[in-house]
């Protein structure tokens, strides 16, 4: 029994390792994550992860968990950002307000597949121009849903959280922990 994690991130596999966890492959999953015309944050997050482990080729005895990672304001999704413009446009939306962060996890082992999504609240501080500025500049924003990472740089900007912490890193620990061990995931000695 292998464990592949469907996820190029390295806050994933950080993640895994905080709870002892240690994959023996690694596959990014390779597909469109464009939302669909008028996809709500939820449906479209739990879509892509299932698309996600369907892409993923293993043997009927491996495990393979996904996820994906969505910053919803509103009914409006916050992805990725494709520039800096962008993320300067996603942070400025997000100023002084709360919005959703929503992670879905899927495992899949053989025919059988586990599921759950995790969705936390958080509260933005108000941001002056020179906090966006420097935190577009620091680059931490690549790659990163919404356009900033609540484990980096960005953690000044974030009073207020409801919901698990992992989860807005991008792998909820507790419910990934779960999913596994009901996939018959044992940790190694």
């Amino acid at each position: 029994m292998r464990l592949i994690l469907g996820s190029g991130s390295p806050r994933r596999k950080e993640i895994l390792a905080s709870l002892g966890i240690v994959p023996d492959a690694i596959v990014a999953a390779d597909i469109d994550e464009s939302p669909r015309k008028d996809e709500l944050p939820r449906p479209y997050c739990e879509r892509v992860t299932r698309a996600k482990i369907d892409a993923i080729a293993s043997d009927p005895a491996d495990i393979v968990l996904c996820a994906d990672t969505t910053v919803a304001l509103g009914r409006r999704i916050l992805g990725k950002p494709d520039d800096a413009g962008e993320a300067a446009a996603f942070l400025h939306r997000l100023s002084g307000r709360r919005h959703s962060v929503i992670t879905a996890v899927a495992v899949r082992c053989g025919a059988r597949h586990w599921t759950r999504t995790q969705v936390s609240q958080v509260k933005m501080k108000r941001l002056s121009d020179d906090e966006v500025n420097g935190y577009l500049a620091s680059g931490e924003w690549r790659g990163k849903a919404g356009g900033y990472a609540i484990q980096g740089r960005a953690a000044a900007f974030i009073p207020w959280i409801s919901g698990s912490f992992s989860g807005i890193m991008g792998l909820p620990a507790a419910e990934t922990a779960q999913l596994l061990r009901a996939a018959g995931w044992r940790a190694q000695a």
